[in-house]
């Protein structure tokens, strides 16, 4: 029997999920696949700053494997950007935090810190 799928935590989709060059002439042929866990590795570690050890704290998952996905993330986005191609960022095994009941370790997400900028704001209004 194969081990049950163990899911990880990710806080946001992307606002895009299709980048690449503008003057491709066949980006349907050289289209690289991300995954939505690359991407939040991705987010977390370069974007946000965090350590592997933070991220997958955060991910709910081993550091090595946020290791393994950090690096293929990286080997796909040097692999768009040397030569040229679509990167596409679709699928996976994860879970939004907002579907998982308990919100912890979101504090970075930007989708959160917007919620609690809201209410300073309309202090600041009145």
């Amino acid at each position: 029997m194969p081990r049950p799928i163990k899911w990880r935590k990710v806080c946001c989709l992307p606002e895009s999920n299709l980048f690449g060059p503008l003057n491709a002439p066949n980006f349907e042929e050289n289209i690289i696949s991300m995954t939505v866990e690359e991407y939040e590795t991705i987010r977390l570690i370069d974007l946000e700053g965090m350590l592997q050890e933070e991220c997958a704290e955060s991910m709910n998952v081993a550091r090595t494997t946020v290791q393994r996905i950090y690096n293929d993330a990286r080997k796909k986005l040097a692999d768009a950007l040397v030569n040229g191609n679509v990167l596409k960022i679709e699928g996976g095994n994860y879970k939004l935090c907002e579907d998982d009941q308990q919100m912890y370790g979101c504090c970075r997400c930007p989708k959160h810190r917007f919620e609690e900028k809201i209410p300073a704001i309309e202090k600041s209004e009145k």
